[in-house]
């Protein structure tokens, strides 16, 4: 009986320690306040998209991978301004053309 109490108490003892030592290499345990819904720290200039822009986003890790809200805005994002540069090539081509046929 004596035994199995001496066991229970340094476990308790080194229990406790480990666990003040893990306090002290890791912090507190502080976190940042929640982002709101719907918001997110992924960011993309509101125009003019550039590869570096591209390039240097990050998204947030869930369990099974990226954020799947922030993948989907990024290609939304981008798909968007593509469609926007392709229509003013597209019109730059147009208004080029009259003046080739002169």
């Amino acid at each position: 009986m004596t035994t199995a109490l001496l066991y229970l108490v340094v476990m308790m003892l080194v229990a406790g320690v480990v666990f003040l030592l893990v306090s002290v290499v890791f912090g507190r345990g502080e976190e940042l306040p929640a982002l709101p819904p719907g918001a997110s720290p992924t960011r993309l200039p509101a125009t003019d998209v550039t590869g570096d822009d591209l390039r240097s986003v990050r998204f947030q890790l869930v369990f099974r991978g990226y954020k799947m809200t922030e993948v989907d805005w990024v290609l939304r994002r981008v798909g968007d301004e593509l469609d926007d540069l392709r229509a003013r090539v597209a019109d730059l081509e147009a208004a080029q053309r009259p003046a080739d046929a002169s």
